[in-house]
């Protein structure tokens, strides 16, 4: 996707106190948004494949968010956290997205079980990697997780971009760490039990679910099915 070339007035001006947080510089609209597109557009959309938990419609999703943030770009761009607000169109959209995904695949059940009477649930040793297991999470707590860990944004910039509270954030990251940890871990009946006789011997130590999210961060998604590269 290329950037818009047409879009808010060129009048916008930049406040008197000075720049951005972001560092955009003081030029004309459409080329400060086309250094915002160059420099936040991978960022996006590995936001958005983390959000939806596939690449698909990964790249899709961050345009169509680019493009609103274009629409908008006249008080974005003197907004003080212009990619806060830009992550924040991204996991809206993302929300909307997985509710419609929900409903289809609802409607697709009502009509599968004219034919089954019932639908095997998920197998959850099947779950063997960050991504899976971070699509089984609420959204809201994945959304926490992803901008907390994988992301590396503070308590306050995810609770801006997420348009709730830091309370909020503390609460869903933690819990949904915790079901991370669960998901991640063996299954209980895989805990080897010693033979009579010999000594249990500790097992091997493996990273936190916090660690293993912190692997999915720019530059490092690469191998996971969506590029990891900043552009």
């Amino acid at each position: 996707m290329s950037a818009p070339t047409d879009g808010p007035a060129a009048a916008a001006t930049t406040p008197a106190s000075g720049l951005p947080a972001d560092g955009l510089s003081a030029a004309d609209p459409q080329a400060e948004f086309r250094e915002f597109f160059e420099r936040h557009h991978a960022e996006l959309a590995r936001l958005a494949h983390l959000l939806l938990g596939s690449s698909d419609g990964a790249d899709d999703l961050a345009a169509d968010a680019l493009v609103a943030v274009w629409h908008r770009w006249d008080r974005v761009r003197v907004a003080e956290h212009p990619a806060a607000y830009a992550r924040g169109v991204v996991a809206n959209l993302a929300r909307s997205r997985i509710r419609s995904l929900v409903r289809e695949r609802r409607r697709v059940a009502l009509f599968s079980s004219e034919r089954s009477d019932r639908v095997d649930d998920p197998d959850v040793s099947a779950v063997v990697d960050v991504q899976a297991a971070l699509v089984r999470l609420p959204f809201r707590k994945r959304a926490c997780v992803v901008l907390r860990h994988a992301f590396d944004l503070s308590e306050r910039d995810t609770a801006r971009t997420l348009g709730i509270s830091v309370g909020t954030v503390k609460s869903q990251t933690s819990r949904g760490i915790a079901e991370l940890e669960r998901l991640l871990g063996p299954p209980d009946d895989e805990t080897e039990r010693p033979a009579a006789g010999t000594q249990a011997q500790a097992p091997p130590s493996a990273p936190s679910a916090q660690e293993t999210v912190r692997g999915l961060r720019p530059g490092r998604v690469g191998h996971a099915g969506h590029p990891g590269g900043n552009g």
